[in-house]
């Protein structure tokens, strides 16, 4: 009897043994028909062997109800006498729901665990088609599936065979089932069976022996008219089977399904003929096939069917499979493929994704699967379906170092065992792992983790993903390394050649080159080479993922030569994990940032620090240049100075720009790319006013000491004056004086004339460091007029003989450097010709309309496609900021908001007021971002400033990877701009020309 208050004694032993629930398992164990064991320590400790106690309980008593009462005693009597049994049985409810409500419904398949001889330890086709031998409909043949299930998970969940065996073992009752379906709808259609043969294709998981317990089986059907019968009508009946017999497999009856048959693998996929013969099947491949297709072929291996048939289409596909790799689209269609497809997986199950996350068993797949196809064009040993045997067969012939892939198969293993056991649960297909409680408890119990399931679980799953995100690393780039650098003699190495093919593969245009560098690297036994085969299988791998491998690897290269000997360069790149993977997207992603880094090596210390890539603002710019000026003994050392500050600060910013852009491990790319473009123009253009200001000061000291005989004021206009220049932009200027007290005119005009002079001397001769342009194109009259004026100079010239395209000009004006007041006093000056009180009247808004449209006419370069050209096209930069121009000298005069010299600023101010309304502002903001940014991306890809894409290919992808396409997705990116700006342009006519 039990003491009110205190626990029994079997309350205490089934929590003991596991049991989450005990006071409902000892209710459990207290009904009439558990009498017979309800004590039996065997029992209990069996019970709390498996996954999941209280459902392996739940499972056994639904069971036992579930018999007749002679049957009853009978599985009680063999569970409590016969290990074999309670050990599968118990293991089986413990970690199946589906299969225990399988066991109640059919509860004589106990008996499918009994036996216990050899030949049950390991079954293969033959032993489950004898399982399956009597299902004549698809409902016995899904109970005589899962009676086979039972077995296969009994073996798997007891440890009798790995996840390995199991993997294959359900493949070939896949197999099996995939035969009986064939012979029931043949049974049905004795007359289509009778005009065809018919082989099936297993693709896919069961191609390669390595099904999961519920996924798609993929599949591809051949056919071929029996002799004297016509091709098309057999062709007709074997459709006709194929179709019966992936219903018969995939539609839903009384005892569910059991798997989908997946025939999109076939050529043109949905598109295409259900049934093909081997001829039409051999014409698609050589002609039309993609890469991905011949990468499916890698498992392909014939299961059911007529067996000629299907060797004869193994054999007649399988040399194509190994020349994929010498295709003239293989390098891009493998990089597209590289980037994981994640795109689809909500955001808040990526990190439970054990297939396609990051880390996942996707990873390991299509690595092994591109090595097979780079490698086994000339090696017949890799020619393996299963990606555990061909990864052991890489590992042999030294493709892959030994360590590592015995890491690699030990994290596969564990992520399909993972996977193996959430499928089990409830037979449904999925690969994400649970995120509740007592699922994970589940889970981790049935892999061996008892101690504490869900931390181990946890703990092992983190650790093994993270294998795997390094497998790039460790199998692609490592083995490149120990063929160059030949440190372990005696060990199987990459040859020459299959180095050069493995590069080659991974997107290097010049393979012999990059072996050199290399092996330029990393030979030898100095600490420096020692440190640089560490580094270099990440480098190599996020090299490969951009637009140009080969001059990411020589960019290290260059800098490594010409830094390697100081003690700081490689230990910030080892030590610091941002640095290395910012400097190989920096160096990898076009000629501008490398260019301007191996000018300065040691700016490379910026890509380490976490403020290291942060824009400086321009008083801490000016004070830097001013006191390098300041300390210089002569004008030209001075402005060197400044101009080796302007070359570091281009280059941070390029290297932020690229960062931001690309993204990196850590941290994703930045979603706002209208962020990225005003960062980049408030940064160079602080950048290029500071110099100025430098350039000024020299200038000044040269002759005068501090003290110009006029006041002297440089005004931004255009894009300067806007604060939205990019990295190869000019400094369109206007220059103010004013003769100080006691200083003539002339005197005070000479010495600004002479200090403009020693300015462009000083800045635009090309150097080691990027030339700084000031054009003063856009003064009053022009080429032909004076290059400075006074204050009240530019007064009587606005006021007599002003034009209204010099009004729109100076809607951009502000001061930039040199004395601030007379560039505040400028500034009043023109603000009543920029917002005229009242706004525009017609004759003047005609004149702006002809002079856009004149532009449009004359000023396209020619051949140049307008749907194209980022500044003169058809919704290009010149057509956003006409627009918003005219709305700022329309409104300004009542619109303060409109009232700024930043395009994106007036045109917020103009929906702000009502003028634009929210859709159009948004079309006229996307597009003038995205031609600015297609400018930028062109200058950092190219070195060179344009106005239109590239044409060269690579050049090209480096400017699509840029915007954030990825490879192969150039197409992708010129529609989105041409979609773009052709709405913008719908606006513009609306807005502009008032259409």
């Amino acid at each position: 009897m039990t003491v009110p208050g205190r626990r029994s004694s079997t309350f205490t032993r089934l929590l003991r043994h596991g049991f989450t629930d005990p006071s409902a398992a000892e209710r459990l164990l207290d009904l009439p028909d558990m009498s017979s064991v309800r004590g039996d320590p065997v029992l209990l400790d069996a019970l709390g062997a498996a996954s999941d106690p209280d459902l392996a309980l739940r499972g056994l008593v639904r069971l036992v109800e579930a018999q007749d009462p002679v049957e009853r005693q009978t599985l009680l009597g063999t569970l409590v006498s016969a290990k074999p049994l309670r050990d599968r049985l118990i293991g089986v409810l413990g970690a199946s729901e589906a299969l225990g409500d399988h066991l109640a419904r059919h509860p004589h398949d106990w008996h499918a665990l009994v036996t216990y001889e050899a030949a049950d330890l390991h079954p293969g086709v033959e032993e489950f088609e004898r399982g399956l031998a009597d299902a004549t409909d698809p409902v016995t043949l899904r109970i005589a599936y899962r009676r086979c299930l039972l077995s296969i998970a009994a073996r798997d969940v007891c440890g009798t065979t790995d996840v390995a065996q199991a993997a294959a073992e359900l493949a070939d009752l896949a197999t099996a089932t995939l035969r009986a379906a064939l012979a029931i709808a043949r049974t049905a259609a004795p007359a289509d069976a009778a005009q065809c043969r018919l082989a099936v294709i297993a693709m896919g998981k069961c191609g390669g022996h390595e099904l999961n317990y519920v996924s798609d089986v993929d599949v591809i059907f051949v056919g071929e008219p029996v002799e004297g019968a016509d091709e098309s009508k057999a062709m007709q009946a074997a459709t006709r089977l194929a179709s019966h017999l992936m219903r018969i497999c995939s539609e839903t009856t009384i005892e569910g399904t059991i798997w989908p048959v997946d025939a999109n693998l076939r050529p043109e996929g949905r598109n295409g003929p259900l049934v093909r013969t081997l001829s039409s099947h051999l014409a698609y491949y050589q002609r039309w096939a993609k890469t991905w297709e011949f990468q499916a072929l890698l498992k392909a291996r014939p299961v059911a069917g007529d067996p000629m048939l299907g060797e004869e289409y193994v054999e007649a596909v399988s040399p194509l499979v190994w020349q994929a790799a010498e295709r003239e689209n293989f390098v891009a269609d493998v990089q597209k493929m590289r980037r994981r497809v994640v795109d689809n997986i909500p955001v808040a199950e990526v990190h439970r994704e054990l297939k396609l996350g990051p880390g996942g068993l996707r990873d390991v797949e299509f690595a092994v699967q591109l090595l097979q196809l780079v490698h086994g064009r000339s090696d017949a040993t890799l020619h393996s379906g299963t990606t555990l045997k061909a990864l052991q067969s890489l590992a042999a012939g030294g493709y892959v170092g030994r360590a590592d892939a015995a890491q690699l198969d030990a994290a596969y293993r564990f992520l399909r065992a993972m996977e193996h056991r959430i499928q089990l649960y409830r037979l449904r297909r999925t690969h994400l792992v649970p995120e509740d409680e007592a699922d994970l408890r589940r889970l981790g119990r049935s892999l061996g983790l008892r101690t504490d399931p869900v931390a181990e679980l946890n703990k092992e799953w983190k650790r093994h993903a993270s294998v795997v995100r390094r497998l790039h690393e460790k199998i692609f780039y490592r083995p490149l390394l120990d063929a160059v650098a030949q440190l372990a003699p005696g060990e199987t190495r990459l040859s020459p050649k299959a180095a050069g093919q493995r590069l080659e593969a991974l997107g290097y245009a010049d393979p012999a080159a990059a072996l050199r560098h290399l092996e330029a690297l990393s030979s030898g036994v100095t600490r420096k080479a020692a440190i640089q085969r560490t580094l270099l299988p990440v480098l190599l791998g996020w090299f490969a993922d951009s637009a140009d491998p080969d001059a990411g690897l020589l960019g290290f290269r260059k800098v490594s030569d010409a830094l390697g000997k100081t003690p700081w360069y490689l230990r910030l790149l080892r030590d610091e994990g941002a640095a290395a993977e910012n400097l190989a997207r920096v160096l990898s992603a076009g000629r501008l940032a490398p260019d301007l880094l191996l000018r300065a090596p040691e700016a490379v210390a910026l890509l380490g620090d976490p403020e290291g890539l942060r824009p400086r603002g321009r008083d801490a710019l000016e004070q830097e240049i001013l006191a390098a000026v300041g300390r210089a003994e002569t004008t030209e050392g001075g402005v060197a100075s400044a101009r080796g500050v302007r070359r570091r600060e281009l280059f941070r910013t390029a290297a932020a720009d690229l960062i931001g852009s690309y993204g990196t491990e850590d941290s994703p790319a930045e979603a706002d790319p209208g962020a990225l473009v005003d960062r980049v123009g408030n940064a160079v253009t602080d950048l290029n006013a500071a110099t100025l200001a430098g350039a000024l000061r020299a200038a000044v000291r040269e002759q005068w000491d501090d003290t110009l005989p006029t006041r002297f004021a440089v005004i931004g206009m255009g894009r300067f004056g806007g604060h939205e220049q990019s990295y190869g932009s000019d400094a369109d200027v206007l220059f103010v004086h004013e003769p100080r007290e006691g200083v003539d005119d002339q005197e005070a005009t000479r010495a600004a004339n002479t200090v403009i002079a020693e300015m462009r001397r000083l800045l635009q001769p090309p150097t080691a460091d990027p030339p700084l342009l000031i054009d003063v194109d856009l003064r009053p009259e022009g080429k032909s007029g004076p290059m400075v004026r006074t204050l009240a100079s530019y007064e009587a010239y606005y006021r007599r003989w002003s034009l209204v395209w010099e009004s729109q000009a100076l809607l951009r004006a502000g001061p930039m450097a040199g004395d601030a007041d007379l560039g505040r006093r400028f500034v009043e000056l023109v603000d009543p010709l920029r917002y005229p009180a009242e706004g525009l009247g017609e004759d003047a808004v005609r004149e702006i309309r002809r002079l856009k449209a004149r532009m449009e006419s004359e000023r396209l370069p020619r051949g140049a496609d307008p749907t194209l050209h980022t500044k003169l096209g058809r919704g290009g930069l010149s057509d956003v900021e006409w627009t918003v121009q005219l709305f700022q000298m329309q409104h300004g005069w009542a619109e303060p908001g409109l009232r700024t010299t930043r395009t994106r600023h007036a045109l917020a101010a103009a929906h702000a007021a009502g003028l634009i309304s929210t859709e159009d502002a948004q079309i006229l903001d996307e597009a003038w971002v995205l031609a600015t940014r297609v400018r930028n991306g062109v200058m950092l890809v190219r070195g060179r400033a344009g106005d239109t894409f590239p044409s060269d290919g690579r050049e090209l992808g480096a400017v699509g990877r840029y915007l954030g396409y990825g490879p192969g997705r150039v197409g992708d990116m010129l529609d989105d701009y041409r979609r773009t700006t052709r709405r913008a342009r719908a606006v513009v006519e609306e807005l502009f020309y008032g259409a």
